[in-house]
């Protein structure tokens, strides 16, 4: 049984990855309750590369061990919240809450003013309790993804 981290928020902070997070944020992904049962193929044999945090605005929430909590990938061109995971021993913690201050704040300093979020199912809830606007649904794309996903867009208070 793995123990569960006890880092209060004030404790953990948000910093860039770097390629030696590789590991961390694939079995992040990979072992995700999120994706359990129908959903675990969608994630089956992902990786997050080095070359993919070098090419993306990849950012990690750490607490103070660099125990790695949660992180997202921001995509500005198109402005799209590509990936965002919080391991499940730190969900309810507000560590997506901080995740999500985080990547406004950076979208916010690139000019953009909202930002597209294509949502894991189970999901949606947590995006509409930070204010994202949920404006369609993403048809299923098989092999790839077997299910209609939620559309939602992210307001940050920049842009023109």
């Amino acid at each position: 049984m793995r123990s569960r981290p006890t880092a209060r928020r004030s404790e953990v902070r948000v910093r860039r990855a770097v390629a030696r997070d590789a590991r961390r944020l694939t079995r992040l992904v990979t072992s995700s309750r999120a994706y359990e049962g129908p959903y675990a193929p969608m994630v089956a044999g992902y990786k997050v590369g080095p070359d993919y945090i070098e090419a993306h605005g990849v950012h990690v929430a750490v607490d103070e061990d660099e125990r790695v909590l949660g992180f997202y990938s921001l995509i500005l061109s198109p402005p799209e919240l590509d990936l965002m995971f919080v391991a499940d021993e730190a969900q309810g913690q507000g560590i997506g809450r901080l995740l999500v201050s985080h990547l406004r704040d950076e979208a916010r300093r690139a000019g953009v003013a909202t930002v597209r979020v294509v949502a894991h199912p189970p999901a949606e809830g947590f995006y509409r309790s930070v204010g994202a606007e949920r404006t369609g649904t993403v048809s299923a794309r098989p092999p790839a993804v077997m299910w209609d996903r939620p559309e939602l867009v992210l307001t940050t208070g920049g842009g023109p």
